[in-house]
């Protein structure tokens, strides 16, 4: 257990760590589990050890900035987003957790989820390696390898989202996102080894792989849930706040398909069965957590002005844009639109008429009239998007 002692922080600072903090730990854990990858598993219960000491440091913060019971009522808001980002952290780590112990899941489990175009990778830069020293712009990584560089730990602290005047350092830990060609590449150049060769893969069944696929369904809602959380509370959106509660509700009939499957399935070892429904907690966790920040919203809970601040820098917005029937979007597919240069978006979701969901759709799947697309991206980008949509809303 890590000793902590307080000292003085930057709220706004603080809760820009714990949100990038949450976000990522939700990326590595599942990820983890993709690949069976135990480095990418323990980098998450370090973001969660880190999230504790900054939990400890917000909190006293925020008690010490209220000295009335009005001011107390302005900044419960700040509160509950923080203890909402470590919930999601934590239950992250409890996903990685099921990679790190023997039996957590299925032998075979990683080898029935679908493949990817991008992977992370987690690498150490040793002292021999060109990285060592140079500036992110030197290293021209995205360039070369397309692997973008998204946290550097050192140490104990954190860099997220680093830019091209950051510098590496011997020991530092690197996490990218990428093709698989490139994170062997950038692995290589940062270590001097060779990219660890996948596990060959066990048997798998039909009852796997269809677990599976309600895993990725966890996943993705999970993930997507607490982007749009952060998004609503930065904009003031309360569409998108009712869009984290739709998302729950789904991702709640997918636990209990899970949870109904496990039941019923003979042969496997009960601690690896054990693991599943532990899994299927820890995504329903990340989604409830998500719901307790879009609350606030829903609610209007005044947040004071020092966490849209703190998300301010962000270039990205995220927002629901509805197809009109008559608009240019209808009948386009997700390539299409995701191609479209004057809008920069990237298509996260769909949600259909009869309220089914579509997470992280693939560039052929064709959009309609009563759609409503969930996205990321510039927000005047969004604006450009709903504009050709037929949509009328706009982030404020």
């Amino acid at each position: 257990m890590r000793d902590i002692s307080y000292e003085p922080r930057n709220v706004r600072e603080t809760l820009v760590e714990l949100k990038d903090s949450s976000e990522l730990a939700v990326d590595l854990a599942y990820s983890a589990l993709r690949y069976d990858d135990l480095a990418l598993a323990d980098e998450v219960l370090e973001l969660e050890s880190r999230v504790d000491y900054l939990q400890y440091h917000v909190r006293i913060a925020l008690m010490l900035a209220a000295k009335r019971a009005d001011e107390a009522e302005r900044l419960v808001g700040l509160h509950q987003i923080a203890s909402s980002a470590v919930r999601i952290t934590e239950a992250a780590a409890d996903v990685a957790r099921l990679v790190l112990e023997d039996g957590g899941v299925p032998e075979a489990f990683d080898q029935a989820f679908p493949e990817a175009d991008e992977r992370l990778v987690r690498a150490t830069v040793d002292p021999g390696s060109d990285l060592a020293g140079s500036h992110l712009r030197e290293s021209r990584l995205d360039l070369e390898t397309g692997v973008r560089l998204i946290a550097i730990r050192r140490e104990e602290e954190w860099a997220f989202s680093p830019e091209g005047d950051d510098r590496l350092e011997a020991g530092d830990v690197i996490v990218g996102r990428g093709p698989q060609a490139g994170i062997e590449a950038v692995y290589r150049r940062a270590t001097g080894d060779a990219f660890p060769s996948p596990v060959t893969p066990a048997e798998s069944s039909d009852a796997l792989e269809r677990a599976a696929e309600t895993v990725v369904e966890l996943k993705d809602a999970a993930e997507l849930a607490v982007g749009l959380s952060y998004g609503a509370a930065r904009f003031d959106d309360e569409e998108l706040a009712r869009e984290v509660f739709s998302v729950e509700d789904r991702s709640d009939e997918w636990r209990n398909d899970l949870e109904a499957w496990v039941v019923d399935i003979e042969g496997w070892d009960a601690d690896e069965l054990r693991g599943l429904l532990r899994l299927a907690t820890a995504s329903e966790e990340i989604c409830d957590a998500a719901v307790d920040i879009a609350e606030l919203v829903v609610r209007n809970v005044e947040l004071p002005p020092v966490f849209g601040e703190a998300l301010s820098d962000s270039e990205e917005g995220i927002g629901a844009v509805h197809v009109g029937p008559d608009g240019d979007v209808a009948g386009q597919t997700v390539g299409d639109l995701e191609g479209e240069l004057e809008t920069g978006v990237v298509v996260l979701a769909i949600r259909r008429t009869d309220g089914d969901w579509t997470f992280d759709p693939a560039g052929d799947v064709a959009c309609s009239g009563g759609d409503t697309l969930l996205v990321r991206g510039p927000p005047l980008g969004i604006d450009r998007l709903r504009s050709i949509a037929g949509s009328a809303d706009g982030l404020e």
